[in-house]
């Protein structure tokens, strides 16, 4: 396997800058990835039962980019998930297209040999930016800043003192957050590291 694009995590945020200007130009909040998958990349969603059970991944893409498979637990019973794993996988399709064009899989075990080909370094590479990427395109960086000033004052009026009680005051805070984004705390907690935005409150 070669081939491989290097991207930082600036470069993978211009990609996810570029995504959205295209994709949600209007920066509704949660993204809408479900629709941009079905009508803009015209990808089918196909549930599948047992998949993370039987072969361990939550969600795959076909070599052809036709169709994204979910493991039917999560698509219908973990909304925050089922939306990391679409967003995940767009980031396959938006930044290693040719790779997957290249190996002509339709099956799991298709998939399977696909990623068998690869060193240890470069999936781990390979998976590394599709987590960031759906990450930056779940929760861009302006919405999360707003939405956690906003967070940070109600919780200040309703008599939290973040000084006094930080990591209370901040889990709920992350947890309001999430919930906005409809996406899980802890990608919430990663996005808020990298962007450096929990730093400002700790002073």
């Amino acid at each position: 396997m070669t081939d491989i694009p290097v991207y930082s995590y600036e470069d993978l945020r211009k990609k996810a800058d570029e995504f959205l200007l295209k994709y949600n130009p209007s920066g509704d909040i949660p993204v809408p990835i479900e629709e941009i998958v079905e009508f803009d990349f015209k990808i089918n969603i196909v549930p599948v039962l047992g998949l993370q059970r039987e072969f361990e991944v939550e969600g795959f893409t076909s070599g052809d980019l036709k169709n994204i498979y979910v493991d039917e637990y999560v698509y219908t019973d973990r909304i925050t998930r089922y939306r990391f794993t679409l967003a995940h996988e767009i980031g396959h399709i938006v930044l290693h297209h040719h790779l997957y064009r290249a190996h002509k899989f339709t099956s799991i075990h298709g998939w399977k040999e696909f990623i068998n080909s690869m060193t240890e370094e470069e999936h781990s590479w390979l998976e590394y930016q599709g987590y960031a990427f759906a990450g930056l395109v779940l929760v861009p960086k302006q919405s999360l800043s707003k939405y956690t000033n906003e967070w940070t004052k109600k919780i200040k009026d309703k008599g939290i003192f973040m000084e006094k009680n930080w990591d209370f005051a901040w889990e709920l805070i992350t947890e309001y957050v999430a919930k906005a984004f409809l996406v899980s705390p802890d990608v919430i907690e990663k996005r808020m590291e990298k962007d450096r935005i929990k730093k400002k409150y700790l002073k």
